[in-house]
């Protein structure tokens, strides 16, 4: 369950930001893993196809990049750090 919420909160940061600025997609994504996150990076990518599927961030190249320290702040959480947006003609 922890993992689904972690997804949606993603999949919503990164749809919202494209709607906000206007994108018709959403070509890569960058994401850090906290090493408590329960993901590994390929794990990760796995949940993010079946997560956006059907909004502006299906299809995206998905780089997750494992944190190891699990005494970090951020250790239980997923975060964004970059986003890469298809613009339209």
């Amino acid at each position: 369950m922890h993992e689904q919420a972690l997804m949606r909160d993603v999949i919503d940061r990164i749809v919202d930001l494209a709607e906000r600025e206007g994108a018709i997609g959403v070509t890569r994504v960058s994401v850090r893993l906290g090493a408590l996150s329960h993901f590994t990076s390929e794990h990760f990518r796995e949940h993010y196809v079946d997560a956006a599927r059907g909004t502006l961030a299906e299809g995206a190249i998905v780089e997750a990049t494992l944190d190891e320290d699990i005494m970090a702040s951020n250790a239980q959480g997923v975060f964004v750090e970059s986003i890469e947006l298809e613009e339209s003609a």
